[in-house]
């Protein structure tokens, strides 16, 4: 599904990540300057490699000349605070990536996901009017609704106490039991991966390992 072979420099850090990525959730674990979150800037086409591939089901998406944008690679992204547009209802947060997919692209459609994530009686609320749980299953519903092709988790409840993480982690594995949408989650909680990946890898000092 998903194939990296990247180089990537920034100043005296250097990342180095070959690996394939099959379905469900794959982990990566490291400590904080490691490398994840510039990995997952790489895969959503935020960053650019100096060197090496990026495929997706086949679509080059970086290599040999050619570098696809953000916007073209449909891939969902979900911060550590959610970052939901404040001017915003929670409605119209939610269908932002929506109603800029064609018809026929929507995999995904509003009632399932506010179901899913039990977010239904926040719709009329605005982004400040929020907990940071429910921020957080706003940004992954709306990361939803974009019907991406591969979802990017970057360290999702870093922001979150660990009574709002034990709240949203069943909302997560929900996510991946229900959904099937390939996910990579980014995280230095262990406990979280063992919860919800299928496949852990590691990042250490620029490096992914098994």
């Amino acid at each position: 599904m998903l194939s990296i072979d990247l180089d990537f420099r920034r100043g005296a850090f250097r990342l180095q990540a070959q690996a394939d990525f099959g379905t469900g959730v794959t982990g990566i674990c490291g400590p904080s300057g490691s490398g994840k979150s510039t990995l997952l800037a790489l895969l959503a086409g935020l960053l650019k490699p100096q060197a090496g591939s990026i495929q997706f089901d086949g679509e080059t998406l970086c290599g040999a000349g050619c570098f696809v944008p953000p916007w073209q690679r449909h891939f969902g992204l979900v911060f550590q605070d959610g970052q939901l547009f404040p001017h915003l209802s929670v409605r119209d947060n939610l269908l932002y990536g929506y109603r800029r997919l064609e018809p026929a692209q929507r995999r995904f459609e509003l009632q399932p996901v506010l179901d899913l994530l039990e977010i239904g009686p926040l719709v009329t609320r605005r982004a400040a009017q929020l907990s940071g749980g429910e921020r957080q299953r706003v940004a992954l519903g709306r990361a939803l609704l974009y019907s991406p092709r591969l979802l990017l988790l970057d360290e999702p409840l870093s922001s979150l106490d660990e009574r709002l993480k034990l709240q949203i982690l069943p909302f997560l594995r929900r996510m991946k039991e229900e959904t099937r949408l390939p996910m990579l989650y980014v995280t230095h909680a262990t406990a979280e991966v063992d919860y919800l990946a299928d496949r852990v890898m590691r990042m250490d000092a620029g490096r992914l390992q098994e």
